[in-house]
């Protein structure tokens, strides 16, 4: 039951990781993380991220450093970028000091953030680039009207 080997060990290949990797409250990290899983911080990471996955800060996580992953929900501190390439959600009481770029955004009312936000445009696949997400800075401008 628990001796038999899968296929993709039989085959030399790691099995792909859907689980969850979690740094809990109280623990503290210095260095950079990678993950193909989904990753939750509730401790205090010194470091930048890299996940193919989701991102998740806890309400009492922190972490000094940058953040990219498919998505990310920030409901602590961040001081750092957070690249996204789907939806970033800033949560209640969430404190952000950096620049953002997300394909969706989502911010909540008493989400604090301090930075630029920049909303992303993926390069088509069939291109002979590298299929890396092209960060577009987008202006908006805002005329006033007056009704008489």
């Amino acid at each position: 039951m628990f001796n038999a080997k899968s296929k993709s060990d039989e085959l030399g290949q790691a099995p792909a990781s859907t689980s969850t990797s979690l740094i809990g409250a109280g623990t503290s990290l210095k260095g950079d993380i990678s993950s193909n899983g989904d990753l939750r911080i509730d401790g205090t990471l010194v470091g930048n991220i890299h996940c193919t996955a989701k991102v998740v800060i806890g309400a009492n996580g922190v972490v000094e450093g940058d953040i990219s992953g498919q998505q990310a929900d920030i409901m602590g501190k961040v001081s750092g970028t957070i690249k996204v390439k789907d939806l970033l959600q800033l949560k209640a009481n969430c404190a952000v000091n950096g620049n953002l770029y997300a394909a969706k955004l989502q911010i909540e009312p008493a989400a604090s953030f301090n930075g630029q936000c920049h909303m992303t445009e993926e390069i088509p696949r069939n291109s002979k680039e590298k299929s890396v997400p092209e960060f577009k800075k987008e202006s908006m401008s805002v005329t006033p009207s007056i009704a008489v």
